[in-house]
Formats: structure tokens, C-alpha cells, sequence
């Protein structure tokens, strides 16, 4: 799923090994943050689910409705292991594999939306975040081959719900995400089948959940072992208090005396050992052979009876069915570790089960498939957050990860604008991909030929579900994930087919991946379409928009980020127009380029120069800090108003990014993450040197044995500087004067 930009409001899904409930995050303190009646998210909430419901009722019947209409291949953990028998023999043939994603949000505030003014590092951990707190519910996957024979493609959609649930007995954490009503909504107008997701998605574990569960799996069965070899050097003291207990351990003592002392006397009998049962013994007590040698099993016992046999035969464990002969104490330990490594086995097995859909993850890993997605950098995020391991703090770190298990990447976003006659066909309806998808294969999208020739079909493209293959098709369900998948692929062999890729010629001799047309794009992602940035996954760097990439249009045409102070916490009073005004007046009139609002709490200030942050945020500080009256009188009183005010330097903007913490208001989030401090000051190079002119011209009025580095103190120590503390009055005054000048000039 696509970003979209939509009013936000979240719930939680918390999934324990039981239970499914769902709790509304904070519906009041959102309205009372967005200016809004209370109950509106209560609404908004209640109409995402009747309507999810509602197309929900009969999951069969919708699973088969949608592949009456298009070819695709719906799997839940009832056909999931013949589906992905399958799905290794089509992804080991496949030239190339489209996937999609469908999740239960993109972004948990506003603020954590993509910006223009969001720097590439800080566009990562939006994503990231992202890829943290939200949930796929769908994954589509379609392999594409090339069938020389007919000159075309053979897809091979599949659709799979997937739904993370707690599948394995030992302890582990449980599950929980966010969910975005839009979202949400979204997906239910769609005729998204959420009780087929949530009753038969698929469960899975990552690669490192699957290595945790063994080593408690292992953990476990040591410490049994240990503990019923300690139990068996043990006696077993039970206070007997019940007559009847008596009488019952008294009877089962015979009654095991009498079978081991016929086992002992079957080697000087001619082989054939009768046990004598006791009519009421008989439906309870049963000879048979365990691992090869004689045992009884125990069958209708209560749990106080089977105590009572254990004391008899001197064992404390309480899951004890069965009661086996030993030769020795070396046979009786070698039982114990047979019993052991059975149970291990049998563990490994229910482990590997429950990596469920990772295997999926897995096969496409193994196989190094060309992997084409639709600014999919969000969609490589999740994959490698779900199912490989968490997210690295940093891009680097990520995409160098990612390169390891997924070398070969096209984003058909990137790879639509690198072509400049594309982007003209392309201009009015840009690059969404059910645009594209319309615009360069209509006789599918349309389910009919196109008479315009611009348009017509260069690549044929059959689909091919089980062993029913199909060229004629009505349009699938947009915004389901196979079926996207498939559009994605599409769209892919169509823009190659128009960069004058011939599949019949190079498909015989090369890969995809190495075509020499394809190397420029191939591992190039948008790490966010907003700002025009874009990653190469093997190099990890940030890669310059070449002109090609031109039909992306910014509003802002130059940021620099070392220019931009950032402000939360001001009077909700205040406008753009008003924080501007308020910072021209004492830094002139062309010193703020942009005032950019992240929400109603926040704005970036884009000055024209570096030094006027460091400036700005050393007035503030100072003006904070004093209560004379010229500090009253002063233009950026206005900001500071209420004493909340906060401002610091871009750096401090990608902490507070950093947080796992969910806010919706940026400057809650920024509390929470533990800012009290209201400034962070900064020194720019040619503020350093300001200072230092400052500090020879009234050293005279110093104590000759003090030193300069006393006037560069923090934060906490500046306040008991005098010199400092006249320095700051007479900045205070300066400015102050400095911005009367300019108004009465402009009068």
C-alpha cells in the first residue's frame, strides 16, 4: 500500500497467546490536539470496523468472488504448504519477481509524515518507525517467466494473508502494532477480508525469533533432564494421611512388583510372559514397548493417583505416563536422553512450522532473484523488520544488510523517471502505480485492446494459477497485494520493453540484473518520494537527482540544513507569519527564508545564513535568562511567551525522530523523549570567532589570571558569568535598537 496522506487516528492490536482485543489510543487527547470533537475518532474507529466487517462476513465467498474476476492465487495457513511447494518451483524459473505489501498504516503522527525538509538520515528513521509500529496484513508475490516459445510472460500471482500470532508453547513476547483507521477504512472499501487474515493469515517468526525459540526450546529440555535425573537419585517422601490412599499405593506396589518380577522370569520361561491383571487394573494398565524396551502405560489416572505412583517408584515428575524397565542406571540415563532428543525433534519441527511465512522471505532470498517493487523502500523495510531481524539504527547500516540478502532491487518508481519520453507520457497522471499500470498496459488494466498506438502492448503477458493459464482476464481488486504485485511486474516489462530491452534476445544469455540498460537502476530506491531522495543499496549513499529524474518537482528549492533552528512549545496563537516577523524584526528583514510548520506545535526555521542560528539561539537563551525590562520590550518576547517555548539546532530534530515513543504532537513527542533543557545552544565558525574578538576587547575588565574559556561555559554555568551576563545585556540592547532602526526605516 501506497502512502497516501489521510486524517490519522490509531488503535492497538494486542496479541496474546489468547486473546484479540482492541484498545483505542488516546481518541480524546488526538481530538483535543487536532481541534476536534471528541468523538469523532470514536466514529471514525467504529465505521473502519463495521465497514471491515461488513466485507468481511463470508470469507470464503469473497476469496472466490475476487478470483472469479482475475487469476490469483489466495493463500492461508490451510494451503500454505502446497502453495509454497509451488511457489519454489515458479520463483526458481522466474526472470524476475514483483512483490507488494498491504499494512495497517503508514505514519503514527503527522509529523512523522516524509517532509521536504526531512534530511536523508532522518527519512530513515521515519521509515523505520514506520516499519516498527505497523503490521502486514498481505504480501503478494508474482513470479514472472519468460516463455520464448510464445513470446511472453507467464505470472504467476500469489496472494498471502499473513496475521503474526503466538504459535509456539514455550514464553515469548507477544505481538503488537498500530493500526491507522484510514487505513484501515481504506482497505475495507477495497473488500479487504480481514476474518480471513486474522482467523487463517499465516503466523511467522524472523530469523532471530526462530534462533530464540531454539534456545529456549534447548533451555528447557536441559533443565528437565537435569531435574528428572536429580528426582530419580532422590526419595520421594508423600505424607499418606488417606486409608484409602494406602490401600491404593499399596496395590500399585504389588501390582509393579508382580510385572517386573514376570519380566525377570522371562528368560527362564519359554518366552511366553502373561500379566496378570486385575479386572479394575485392566483398562488402566497396559504392557507395550517403549523405545525397545517393556514398559506400562498409565491411562485413566487422576493427577493426586499418578503422585501416588510416583512415590511408589521413587519419581517426582508429575507428567509421568508411562513406567518403563531399566537394566541400569547407563540404560535408564540413555532412556532419558533418547526421551530428550525425541522431544527436541519435536520441537524443532513445531519452530519450523511456525516460521511460517519467513520461508517465503527465505526462498526469495536463497534464489537472488531480481526483486521489482513500487517505492518499495517502506515495503524492504518491513520484509527485513518482520522476518530477518530489528531494524539498524542508521541507512548504512540497513541497506548494507539488506544488499546481503536481497543483492538485485529495481524500483519501477525510479525507473519510470529515468526516461524522459516516459515521463512525458507520464506528466499529467505521474507515477502512482495504478497510473502507470493504466497508461502503459491498458489492454489489461481496461480488460480490452487499446486503439491508440502510443499505447499498445509491447509485452504479452498470460497468468498462469495451478494449472489453469489465462490471457483473458477482467481487472483485478486494486490494493490487493497479489494483484498489485502483478501490476507492479507489468508496469516493469513494459518500461523495459520501452527502454529497448528485447526479452526474447537477452533472456537466453543473461539475467536481468546484469543487463547493461537495467545496471544504472538497479538497488536505486526513493527513500522519500516528497523530498526526491534516493539511496543506492550497495553503496548506502545518497545519490544526486541526475536530469532525468525531473518529473519530480520540489517546493522548496534549496535547504540547508545547517541553516534551520528548530521551535516547539510557542504560543498555539502564533502563525508562520507572526514567528517570521517576529525573528526579521531583530535579524532583518531577508534573514528567515522559510518558516515550515511540522504541526501546530512545531516549525523549522530556515535563516538565510548559518551563524543566524547560533545567534538566534544564544538570544533566546539570554533573553530567557534575564527579566530586566528591555528583555520585556523585546521583538521575540512574542515567541517566548508562556515560558514553553523550546529551540535548538537540526541535530536535536533527528533525536527526537529517533524515539520509539508515539506521539502525536511533536512537542509531546519531544517530552517524552526527556527534553527539559527550553534552549540547545550552538556555535557556528564565524559565531566562534565573534566571541573571540568579544573576549579580547574586555579583557581589560577581566582578572588577569581568569582565561577565555571561562566565557564559553554551557548552558548551566553561563548564568554566573558577569561578563557574560553584561555581554548578553548589551546584545539584548543591541538588537533590541537594531530592529526599532529597521522599523522606523521601513516607516
Amino acid at each position: 500500500m501506497k502512502k497516501r496522506r489521510r486524517r490519522r487516528y490509531h488503535f492497538i492490536f494486542y496479541l496474546g497467546s489468547k486473546t484479540l482485543c482492541i484498545n483505542p489510543r488516546g481518541p480524546k487527547a488526538q481530538a483535543n490536539a487536532q481541534k476536534m470533537n471528541t468523538h469523532r475518532p470514536a466514529r471514525a474507529l467504529s465505521r473502519a470496523i463495521s465497514r471491515a466487517l461488513s466485507h468481511s462476513s463470508s470469507s470464503s465467498s469473497s476469496v472466490q468472488q475476487q478470483s472469479s474476476t482475475f487469476p490469483l492465487k489466495n493463500v492461508t495457513k490451510s494451503n500454505f504448504e502446497p502453495a509454497l511447494a509451488d511457489l519454489r518451483r515458479h520463483v526458481a524459473a522466474a526472470d524476475f519477481v514483483a512483490i507488494d505489501l498491504e499494512m495497517t498504516g503508514i505514519t503514527s503522527a503527522p509529523w512523522r509524515d516524509s517532509l521536504e525538509f526531512d534530511r536523508a538520515d532522518v527519512c530513515y528513521l521515519k521509515v523505520k518507525d514506520s516499519a516498527e509500529k505497523f503490521a502486514v496484513l498481505q504480501f503478494g508475490v508474482c513470479p514472472f517467466r519468460w516463455d520464448s516459445s510464445k513470446r511472453s510472460f507467464i505470472a504467476h500471482p500469489h496472494n498471502f494473508y499473513i496475521f503474526p500470532r503466538q504459535e509456539l508453547p514455550v514464553a515469548g513476547p507477544t505481538y503488537e502494532f498500530l493500526c491507522q483507521t484510514t487505513s484501515i477504512d481504506f482497505l475495507a472499501k477495497y473488500q479487504f477480508d480481514f476474518n480471513v487474515c486474522i482467523h487463517e493469515g499465516i503466523s511467522y517468526l524472523s530469523r532471530g525469533q526462530e534462533s530464540e525459540a531454539l534456545r529456549r526450546l534447548s533451555l528447557t529440555f536441559d533443565d528437565e533432564l537435569l531435574t528428572r535425573c536429580s528426582n530419580l537419585k532422590e526419595p520421594v517422601h508423600m505424607p499418606v494421611v488417606k486409608i484409602a490412599d494406602t490401600l491404593f499405593a499399596e496395590r500399585m506396589k504389588n501390582t509393579f512388583t508382580e510385572w517386573r518380577d514376570g519380566l525377570l522370569n522371562l528368560r527362564s520361561s519359554n518366552g511366553g510372559f502373561q500379566f496378570q491383571q486385575n479386572s479394575n487394573d485392566s483398562q488402566q494398565l497396559q504392557t507395550i514397548f517403549f523405545k525397545m524396551r517393556p514398559a506400562l502405560s498409565l491411562k485413566g489416572f487422576t493427577s493426586h493417583q499418578l503422585r501416588l505412583i510416583q512415590m511408589v517408584n521413587g519419581e517426582k515428575s508429575c507428567q509421568q505416563q508411562l513406567v518403563v524397565r531399566t537394566d541400569s542406571e547407563d540404560d535408564r540415563d540413555l532412556l532419558l536422553k533418547e526421551v530428550k532428543d525425541e522431544h527436541r525433534r519435536e520441537a524443532e519441527v513445531k519452530v519450523q512450522a511456525a516460521v511460517g511465512f519467513r520461508h517465503v522471505i527465505d526462498l526469495l532470498s536463497s534464489e537472488q532473484k531480481l526483486i521489482v517493487g513500487h517505492n518499495c523502500f517502506l515495503d524492504i523495510a518491513h520484509i527485513y523488520n518482520k522476518f530477518l531481524g530489528p531494524l539498524p539504527s542508521t541507512a548504512e547500516e540497513f541497506v548494507s544488510a539488506v544488499n546481503k540478502y536481497f543483492p538485485h532491487i529495481i524500483d519501477t518508481k525510479v525507473l519510470l523517471n529515468t526516461d524522459n519520453v516516459l515521463q512525458q507520457r507520464m506528466k499529467k497522471s505521474r507515477t502512482s502505480l495504478s497510473s502507470a499500470f493504466a497508461l502503459l498496459c491498458p489492454q489489461i488494466a481496461l480488460g480490452k485492446k487499446s486503439t491508440d498506438s502510443e499505447v499498445q502492448l509491447c509485452v504479452k503477458v498470460e497468468v498462469q494459477v495451478d494449472d489453469l493459464r489465462s490471457s483473458n482476464w477482467n481487472s483485478g481488486a486494486k490494493h490487493e497485494a497479489g494483484y498489485d504485485a502483478f501490476m507492479t511486474g507489468c508496469v516493469f516489462a513494459q518500461t523495459c520493453s520501452h527502454l529497448g530491452i528485447d526479452f526474447q534476445a537477452c533472456l537466453s544469455s543473461e539475467k536481468l540484473p546484469h543487463n547493461e540498460k537495467l545496471q544504472k537502476q538497479i538497488n536505486l530506491l526513493y527513500l522519500s518520494w516528497s523530498n526526491g531522495d534516493i539511496i543506492d543499496l550497495t553503496t548506502g549513499k545518497k545519490k544526486a537527482m541526475s536530469s532525468g529524474y525531473n518529473n519530480h518537482k520540489k517546493r522548496y528549492a534549496q535547504i540547508m540544513f545547517e541553516n534551520i533552528a528548530l521551535i516547539w512549545g510557542f504560543p498555539s496563537k502564533l502563525k508562520a507569519r507572526d514567528i517570521r516577523e517576529c525573528i526579521t524584526k531583530v535579524f532583518g528583514p531577508t534573514s528567515v527564508t522559510t518558516v515550515y510548520h511540522l504541526d501546530e506545535t512545531a516549525v523549522f526555521i530556515q535563516f538565510s545564513k548559518e551563524k543566524f542560528v547560533s545567534e538566534f539561539l544564544a538570544l533566546k537563551e539570554t533573553l530567557e535568562r534575564s527579566d530586566g525590562p528591555v528583555s520585556v520590550l523585546h521583538p521575540l518576547t512574542g515567541l517566548l511567551e508562556g515560558g514553553s517555548t523550546r529551540a535548538a539546532n537540526y541535530e536535536t530534530y533527528k533525536e527526537i525522530c529517533s524515539s520509539a515513543s508515539a506521539k502525536v504532537l511533536f512537542a509531546d513527542q519531544a517530552e517524552a523523549v526527556g527534553i527539559k533543557w527550553k534552549t540547545k545552544l550552538v556555535e557556528s565558525k564565524e559565531a566562534s570567532e565573534t566571541l573571540k574578538r568579544e573576549i579580547f576587547d574586555e579583557k581589560s575588565d577581566m582578572n588577569p589570571a581568569s582565561k577565555p574559556e571561562k566565557l564559553r561555559s554551557n548552558t548551566d554555568n553561563a548564568q554566573d558569568d558577569p561578563l557574560r551576563g553584561r555581554l548578553s545585556h548589551y546584545k539584548i540592547i543591541d538588537t533590541l535598537i537594531t530592529s526599532e532602526g529597521d522599523r522606523i526605516r521601513t516607516n
